[in-house]
């Protein structure tokens, strides 16, 4: 399926496009009683290590694939050196329940002790430094440390992570139904920061890796989470209008790593352009991880529950795949 929307992109408008898995599935797969049949796809959403405790879920016939994180160091152990065998035995198992697979990329990581880069990039010069710290708050008197992410502004980084797109892609374009890159939202103390870092420098490596990735796979899906970007708000330097653009033109879907139905912030930033764009990208894939799980509904003064979460991914966000928690109350 994956290579016959792959060889029809050129003929059909993106919207046809988005439809055509679902319209394959509901002619080929089992309907199940009980089962409400819609357009949007329900996946599990887990981290390489955790797959052997979360696999069980996929027996669950709501459940249409796996999305699963893995982070730049254990794909590349030594420079030029790939190791995608946790790659392959996870895609083994989710093709043994007859399910879909995302694979997302992590280079950027939420606590101190992550700095899941290969040692070449931390102790060769070359690369800057290879990651730069992460703060709650850049402009704050004393930022608090959040972990770090990947220099990818700096060009002997970014060559190097496109590398590692390609070999992904040698090896699992067409096999898998599609590659995450991780989400835009990055905040560096640039008052200690010695790696190079700029706004316009960050944005344009960011558009600069999707454009690879959607180059080096040929037929899988490409989605770029985008939900803010450094030193913009209400899209008050264009980085969220340019990279929506750059996405319908090229045919790269679009994500975020939270579904919080009309949360300020967002409706900020990048929910009203997955509104707008929302017949003009091959897909849009969301996720609801475990913090937005806890997110209260000002209305009902409760948690967010599934129908709500799927009612405004659907309605108003335009999402076609929803990556689920492990420990979303539905799935348990």
């Amino acid at each position: 399926m994956i290579r016959l929307i792959a060889a029809l992109r050129k003929v059909f408008s993106a919207r046809s496009l988005r439809l055509l898995p679902s319209l394959v599935a509901a002619a080929s797969i089992m309907t199940f009683p009980g089962i409400a049949v819609a357009d949007v796809k329900h996946y599990l959403y887990t981290s390489a290590g955790a797959f052997s405790e979360t696999r069980e879920l996929l027996h669950n016939p709501a459940i249409s694939g796996v999305q699963i994180l893995y982070n730049w160091r254990m794909l590349e152990p030594e420079k030029s050196r790939y190791d995608f065998s946790a790659i392959e035995r996870d895609l083994a198992v989710a093709q043994k329940y007859d399910k879909a697979f995302f694979l997302q990329l992590q280079d950027r990581f939420f606590w101190e002790g992550a700095r899941f880069v290969p040692d070449y990039l931390l102790k060769d010069p070359l690369y800057a430094g290879g990651l730069a710290r992460q703060v709650d708050d850049s402009e704050a008197e004393t930022p608090t440390p959040e972990g770090w992410v990947a220099v990818q502004w700096n060009e002997a980084v970014r060559s190097r992570y496109q590398a590692l797109l390609t070999a992904l892609a040698d090896q699992f374009d067409g096999r898998i139904e599609g590659l995450n890159l991780p989400e835009s939202s990055i905040d560096v103390d640039r008052r200690k920061d010695e790696t190079g870092f700029s706004c316009d420098a960050y944005f344009n490596a960011t558009l600069e890796n999707m454009v690879h990735a959607r180059k080096a796979f040929q037929a899988s899906h490409v989605v770029q989470y985008v939900n803010f970007w450094p030193c913009e708000w209400e899209n008050s330097e264009g980085y969220m209008q340019r990279s929506f653009e750059k996405a319908a033109e090229l045919g790269i879907g679009l994500g975020g790593p939270d579904i919080v139905p009309h949360r300020k912030a967002q409706m900020k930033n990048s929910y009203p352009f997955f509104h707008q764009f929302k017949d003009k990208l091959p897909v849009i894939a969301m996720a609801i991880q475990e913090p937005t799980l806890e997110y209260i509904n000002p209305e009902t003064g409760k948690t967010f529950t599934r129908s709500e979460f799927i009612k405004f991914a659907t309605d108003y966000l335009g999402v076609d795949i929803i990556f689920w928690s492990a420990t979303a109350p539905w799935l348990q």
